[in-house]
C-alpha cells in the first residue's frame, strides 16, 4: 500500500548549504532501495518535505526525521493512502527557491514567505503540485 506523507520542521542552527546538500545526497542514495520518492523544500530555515512509498518505509523514515537533531518543531501536515505517486520521478527532488515566483506563495498564503506553520497541509500540497508543474523542482532521479 502506498502512502504520501508531508511534514514541516525548523532546521537546527547547524544546518547550512553543505548540510542540506549532504541530506539530499543521502536521500538520493538511500530512497530508491526503500522505494521512497519525494520532494524537499528548504527556505528561511524551514523544511517542507513530501515522502511517498510503502507505509512501513515511509513511517520509518519519518520517525528517523523526527529524532534527527537537524530538525526541530516537526509537524505532520498530511498523511494519506494513495493509489499513485505524484512525485514518482524524484528519488528526492529539491525545490529551486531561486526560481520560485513570490506570486505563487501569495496565491496560497498571506505573505510571500514559505510558512507551512501558517497554512493547512492541503494548501502546502497544492503549492508543491504547482512547483512540480512549473518545473521549479530540480534533481530528478
Amino acid at each position: 500500500m502506498l502512502v504520501r506523507l508531508m511534514y514541516a520542521s525548523r532546521a537546527a542552527d547547524t544546518v547550512d548549504a553543505d548540510e542540506l546538500h549532504a541530506i539530499l545526497r543521502q536521500s538520493k542514495a538511500d530512497n530508491p532501495r526503500r522505494g521512497i520518492t519525494g520532494v524537499l523544500c528548504f527556505s528561511g530555515g524551514i523544511f517542507i518535505q513530501v515522502l511517498e512509498g510503502g507505509r512501513g518505509p515511509v513511517n520509518a523514515l519519518y520517525n528517523r526525521i523526527v529524532a534527527d537533531p537537524r530538525h526541530r518543531d516537526v509537524i505532520l501536515l498530511s498523511y494519506e493512502e494513495i493509489g499513485e505517486r505524484r512525485f514518482a520521478g524524484w528519488s528526492m527532488g529539491e525545490v529551486n527557491m531561486q526560481r520560485l515566483n513570490p506570486a505563487l506563495l501569495l496565491k496560497y498564503s498571506e505573505t510571500a514567505t514559505l510558512d507551512p506553520y501558517a497554512v493547512s497541509g492541503a494548501v502546502s500540497m497544492a503549492l508543491f503540485d504547482e512547483l512540480v508543474a512549473t518545473a521549479s523542482v530540480m534533481g530528478q532521479a
